[in-house]
């Protein structure tokens, strides 16, 4: 699993593709937090962290998928999987090394946003500080909400031989499962008390929950169930479709 890790790591960023997609996701973090009106923390007139928080998972949106993209594709479309497959690594090692590295790469992107953090306390007035909690705690939260995307976007992509289906299915994936739900809920059909049950089916909701400081055991299981459920899925996808090149179970 180890070698699979770092193989994935390295093939990110042996390419340019790598490096553009870390960049692009933190000039539109910065565009949106510091320049685009109606999001600009500058317009805002509260040094307050919430903006971002608010449009970080529309840009996980695309950054997630476009990391995962690649996971399974690029080896269905090389023909590595068949090479995997001869090697002593069982299924759910080969998901896990990927996914591991997939998470990893998403807290590498995420990690110099914390620059936001100390340069949004530096404009605030010396009697006035940063909700600490709720920042934590939206960092908790966005990673939680980050590593379900990957989890989703690793499945999409044991679908796919190509890479740019495998980045749209994601895209949409992780979009419904976001704020599908959630918008679902809003209908007047589902107003008489289902809408507050429609809306807990979704990440957004769990999301915002941690959002708030509190970190909920149930909302951490929530997304972790959703993790192995979509691992559980990756799983018997490459089962099913490397059964002929003699895959192993593991």
């Amino acid at each position: 699993m180890r070698s699979i890790y770092l193989k994935e790591i390295n093939s990110f960023f042996s390419s340019i593709v790598g490096y553009v997609v870390l960049l692009v996701f933190l000039i539109a973090c910065s565009l949106f937090l510091w320049i685009i009106p109606n999001y600009s923390i500058l317009e805002y007139g509260y040094a307050s962290m919430e903006r971002f928080f608010e449009i970080a998972p529309w840009l996980l949106f695309l950054l997630v998928p476009a990391v995962t993209m690649r996971s399974f594709a690029d080896e269905f479309r090389t023909g590595n999987i068949e090479w995997l497959a001869t090697k002593p690594v069982t299924d759910i090692e080969i998901i896990l090394g990927k996914y591991l590295a997939t998470v990893s790469l998403i807290a590498f992107a995420l990690l110099p946003t914390f620059i936001y953090v100390y340069t949004v306390s530096n404009l605030a007035y010396s009697d006035t500080h940063l909700d600490s909690g709720a920042i934590i705690g939206s960092y908790i939260g966005l990673f939680f909400l980050a590593s379900t995307f990957g989890a989703v976007g690793i499945f999409c992509s044991s679908l796919t031989s190509n890479q740019v289906v495998s980045f749209l299915v994601a895209l949409l994936a992780c979009y419904v499962l976001y704020t599908g739900f959630e918008q679902l809920s809003k209908l007047p059909k589902f107003s008489e008390g289902l809408d507050y049950y429609l809306s807990m089916v979704g990440m957004e909701f769990h999301y915002n929950s941690i959002s708030r400081g509190l970190v909920d055991s149930r909302d951490v299981v929530y997304f972790l169930s959703v993790i192995i459920f979509f691992i559980s899925l990756t799983r018997f996808s490459l089962a099913s479709r490397t059964s002929g090149a003699g895959s192993r179970m593991g």
